[in-house]
C-alpha cells in the first residue's frame, strides 16, 4: 500500500520522536517504567496501524493523543484494580482467593470495562447501576431520566454484549474442531 511508511520511516520517527516521548510520559505519569512501556506501546501501535506525517509537529501531535489515550488505559485498569483490592480487604481473612484466582477477577472486571466502554455511554451507566447498584429499572430510568423502557433496551444490550464476551473467551477454550451453538453465534447486535 503507498500510504504505508517504509521500515526506515518508522526507524527514523522512532529514533526523532521515542526520547520526547518518554519524557512527556514520565512527566504525566511520574514513573520511568510505565513511561517506557507506554511509549513503547504507542510505537508499536503506530507500526500497528502504519501512517505518514507531513511535518515533525504533526507526528507528535498523533504519538502525544495515542500516548494520552494509553495513560487513560491505564489509569482505568490501575483504578479497577484498586476497587477490586479494597473490596477484597474488607473480606474475612479466611476467605482470600489465590493469586491466580486473583489474576482471572482482574481481568474479568477489565474485559468488561471495555465491553462497557464500547456501548453508548447511558447504556452503560444503565447497566452498571442497574446489576453493580441494585436499583430497579425504575430508579434507573429516573436517575438517567429515560422511560423505563429504554433502561429495558440498555440493560439488554449490555447483557448481550457481556454474552458475547463470554461466547468469545470459552470459544478460545473450545477444542479444536468444537463450534459455539448457533443461538450465542448468530444472536442479533441491538447497538
Amino acid at each position: 500500500m503507498a500510504d504505508e511508511p517504509s521500515f526506515p520511516d518508522l526507524e527514523s520517527l522512532y529514533c526523532s520522536h521515542h526520547g520526547w516521548l518518554q519524557g512527556w510520559l514520565r512527566r504525566r505519569l511520574g514513573n520511568a517504567c510505565d513511561a517506557a512501556d507506554l511509549a513503547q506501546d504507542a510505537f508499536l501501535r503506530l507500526m500497528q496501524a502504519p501512517r505518514r506525517f507531513g511535518s515533525a509537529p504533526e507526528a507528535r501531535a498523533y504519538l502525544r493523543t495515542t500516548a494520552n489515550n494509553l495513560c487513560v488505559d491505564l489509569w482505568r485498569r490501575r483504578q479497577i484494580e484498586q476497587a477490586w483490592l479494597e473490596a477484597l480487604a474488607v473480606r474475612a481473612p479466611t476467605v482470600v482467593p489465590s493469586a491466580e484466582h486473583h489474576a482471572m477477577v482482574l481481568q474479568a472486571l477489565q474485559e468488561i470495562d471495555a465491553m462497557l466502554a464500547r456501548l453508548p455511554r447511558k447504556a452503560a451507566r444503565a447497566f452498571v447501576l442497574a446489576v453493580a447498584g441494585d436499583m430497579t429499572h425504575r430508579e434507573v430510568a429516573a436517575t438517567l431520566g429515560v422511560s423505563t423502557r429504554t433502561v429495558t433496551t440498555y440493560v439488554a444490550q449490555a447483557m448481550l454484549h457481556c454474552l458475547r464476551l463470554e461466547a468469545k473467551t470459552t470459544a478460545q477454550d473450545l477444542p479444536d474442531g468444537a463450534r459455539m451453538p448457533l443461538a450465542v453465534a448468530t444472536a442479533p447486535d441491538l447497538s
